[in-house]
């Protein structure tokens, strides 16, 4: 079943609740990002850019939420619990970013997703092994990938509102890029040879899905560079190369030390 992605927040009490545990988002200068400034093309594409960023956030934020319970479930240290509890507010806070930015450029793009199918939830596993392949698709995978390309959208970004929400995110993303790592080390001992390269087969069918998302980005019409500076992202070419490296340095290069890569 296909639902519009929707936001909605309650405000009152719970509002100002929300607000104090992070309170440099109202710090931000929002309202300052004008669109007349840019051409209608790029405005629209940048719309739908971080619509869709919101979309990406909410579905990690969902998948912080499953491994934190998988890690409750496998009874993995508590200190490794207690750094993953962050996680999902972080990923909140970063849709609400996201999805302000885009009510800044003329509203949010309209997006269709299956709430089911956010999150892999590798049910047929042991508590252990579950936490594992979630750590490996969602941490290791993802977040460990994102950190060198937000890092660098955030240094190229010329608007003060869109690169104080890009640092924002890259200071949070920094500890869920090296959490998958700091787990898998503590995990890997306790799980037998099959279980290992089941890890594998699920880092790369993971990494398949990345790149078939790099190929769609290629047949996208491409915006002036300084347009895609000013309103939050990276030229194509640019971006796709040091996706690459990173994607080459900052996970298969830690899975092949862990013998975790086919």
């Amino acid at each position: 079943m296909r639902e519009l992605f929707e936001l909605e927040q309650l405000g009152g009490v719970v509002g100002e609740r929300a607000a104090a545990m992070r309170p440099e988002v109202a710090a931000m200068p929002w309202g300052s990002l004008e669109a007349g400034a840019h051409t209608p093309e790029a405005v629209e594409a940048a719309r739908r850019a971080w619509s869709s960023a919101a979309f990406q956030e909410f579905r990690t934020g969902a998948a912080c939420a499953a491994t934190l319970q998988a890690l409750f479930e496998a009874r993995a240290p508590l200190d490794l619990i207690a750094v993953a509890s962050r996680f999902p507010l972080d990923e909140v806070v970063h849709v609400e970013l996201c999805a302000r930015l885009a009510a800044e450029l003329g509203g949010g793009a309209p997006i269709a997703y299956d709430p089911e199918a956010m999150v892999e939830r590798f049910v047929d596993r042991e508590p252990l092994a579950r936490a594992a392949h979630l750590v490996v698709a969602n941490f290791c995978v993802g977040e460990a990938l994102s950190i060198p390309l937000l890092h660098a959208t955030w240094k190229a970004a010329t608007h003060p509102l869109v690169k104080a929400v890009l640092r924002r995110v890259v200071v949070d993303e920094a500890d869920h890029g090296t959490f998958g790592w700091t787990f898998l080390d503590w995990a890997l001992p306790h799980l037998d040879a099959a279980e290992r390269r089941a890890l594998g087969e699920t880092a790369g069918r993971y990494v398949a899905s990345v790149r078939e998302t790099w190929s769609d980005l290629r047949r996208r019409p491409q915006a002036p560079r300084d347009e895609a500076y000013a309103l939050g992202w990276l030229g194509t070419e640019e971006y796709l190369e040091l996706a690459g490296r990173s994607l080459a340095s900052q996970v298969v290069a830690p899975l092949e030390a862990r013998g975790l890569w086919l």
